[in-house]
């Protein structure tokens, strides 16, 4: 089965050798793309849909998200907004309504939280354990996100529970029984590399064993201020560091140089009233940047990756042109995906179509509900 979508308004592709394409028409056959180009010149297809002027863009591809959780952290919102710092401390209360969840309330949270984003334009979204922390409770949170998304994330290092002895206990946990249990259901290895949390040595310790073990790193780094995350991302070969909110010059090279994708999660920020990080230096610099939402109940509790577009645009030093690229292409980066994040033929055929002449708007109208359909591998979704 073929769709030719006709008379787009602009194609945004991804693709860096025909980025934009102005009245434009695309194919998708068989649940990939297969052609694009000016409208009126196409292949032809055994349906049409009319697209009518309006902005296509591919789905949006959210590589950092924490969407296993129980329990409610408005609590800690409204202290936050009436002065108080983050400190990452509240994890610990998402991990006690965690463990006492049901696997059926944690799927039905996980599938509500997933279907907000379809509806918002995600079409490929990672999603990590990190909130039951104890061995049985990271394997059923990564089986249960399997079920939404190949790209599941080990995230047993999230922070030490408050009921392991030290540090090191639980080290020798996330890296030996924890780790068997869990590498089955995952892709990716995690840690959150920070004060409080897991330090240099540590970070290297459980990162090394996931990578034994089969799994792909990538890093929660500098988000709380300067540390050794993104050095340990270039270090082990990290797909991405995610935050990187403060950073040296030479954090900057290092990412640069490795080919490190800069994850930038701006719904952290803004829920936080933290300093974004500062997007223009990372791209002046060469690095590969990718914009993701951070969906948590603590830190970003938002599953619109248009939000966070806007917001990196407004806030982040970062074109209109730039943001989109980091919201699909980016993404896919971040996740070593080339099958997404673009519209070329060879790409799965994952596509939104804006309410909007361009995509421009995301940024220009933000908190407008701008996504009218979401297509899937050829299929509507939304």
């Amino acid at each position: 089965m073929s769709t030719l979508f006709d008379r787009i308004g602009l194609l945004y592709t991804g693709d860096p050798g025909r980025e934009e394409i102005e009245h434009a028409a695309l194919v998708v056959e068989d649940g990939r793309v297969v052609w694009t180009g000016p409208s009126g010149d196409d292949p032809g297809a055994d349906e049409r849909v009319d697209v009518d002027g309006r902005c296509v863009v591919p789905g949006f591809v959210d590589s950092h998200a924490h969407l296993v959780f129980a329990g409610d952290r408005t609590a800690e919102f409204t202290a936050r907004m009436s002065g108080e710092r983050y400190t990452a401390g509240g994890i610990r209360t998402t991990v006690e309504a965690t463990r006492a969840a049901s696997d059926a309330l944690l799927a039905a949270r996980t599938a509500a939280l997933v279907a907000e984003m379809l509806a918002q334009g995600t079409t490929t979204v990672e999603i990590k354990s990190g909130y039951g922390l104890t061995v049985a409770d990271e394997r059923r949170c990564l089986e249960i996100a399997r079920g939404f998304t190949e790209e599941t994330t080990y995230l047993g290092a999230h922070v030490v529970p408050p009921d392991v002895p030290s540090a090191d206990d639980y080290v020798r946990t996330v890296t030996g029984e924890m780790l068997s249990a869990c590498a089955p259901y995952a892709r990716w290895v995690d840690v959150f590399c920070e004060r409080g949390a897991f330090d240099a040595d540590q970070t290297r310790e459980i990162l090394s064993a996931g990578i034994k073990a089969g799994l792909l790193p990538r890093v929660h780094a500098n988000q709380l201020g300067h540390g050794p995350g993104v050095q340990l991302a270039a270090e082990l070969g990290a797909a991405s560091a995610d935050h990187c909110t403060h950073l040296t010059e030479a954090d900057v090279e290092a990412l640069a140089s490795a080919g490190v994708v800069a994850t930038l999660l701006p719904g952290a920020e803004f829920s936080t009233r933290s300093p974004y990080p500062d997007a223009r230096r990372l791209l002046d610099a060469g690095v590969t940047v990718a914009l993701a939402t951070d969906c948590n109940p603590g830190s970003s509790f938002t599953s619109s990756m248009p939000f966070c577009l806007a917001l990196a645009v407004r806030e982040m030093g970062m074109t209109p042109l730039e943001a989109i690229r980091a919201a699909t292409r980016g993404g896919a980066w971040a996740l070593r995906r080339t099958d997404v994040g673009t519209l070329r033929p060879g790409s799965r055929g994952d596509l939104v179509i804006l309410e909007a002449p361009s995509y421009v708007h995301l940024a220009y109208r933000p908190g407008v509900p701008l996504v009218t359909q979401v297509w899937k591998e050829g299929r509507r979704l939304v």
